[in-house]
């Protein structure tokens, strides 16, 4: 193998390596910690510390599916039928904003029942006062 061909090898397996680390779009750094999408509040306040502002959005309606597994016999395989009771609940929904500084990008945070549901990136933070 010449030397052109050994860097272009290279070159690939050194950026699948940087892809395959790469964090998930739903998740970001605080840190050394990695907050991502399915944390609880209290996770998410333990990595990061208090948000620069917390807001009270409203409550919304979501559907709950209780799923229902069935083992055929014992070390068979397991398949899962939809769930058996679909209800509805109420979940209080939460806005965290947290502001990482002016050379760090602004963080917007949903909870929907305590549970983080979507992160957002809304522009680089600003110094506070």
């Amino acid at each position: 193998m010449n030397i052109r061909a050994a860097k272009s090898v290279a070159i690939v397996l050194a950026s699948t390596a940087l892809v395959l680390i790469a964090e998930p779009a739903h998740a970001f750094r605080c840190g050394n910690k990695i907050v991502r999408d399915g944390m609880h509040e209290q996770q998410v306040i333990q990595a990061c510390g208090e948000p620069t502002t917390k807001r009270f959005i409203g409550r919304a309606i979501r559907g709950v599916d209780v799923p229902f597994v069935r083992y055929r016999t014992p070390g068979d395989l397991v398949y899962r039928t939809p769930g058996y009771s679909h209800f509805v609940t109420e979940v209080i929904i939460t806005e965290y904003i947290y502001n990482f500084g002016p050379r760090k990008l602004m963080r917007r945070l949903l909870f929907e029942g305590g549970v983080l549901v979507h992160i957002d990136t809304i522009g680089y933070g600003y110094l506070e006062k």
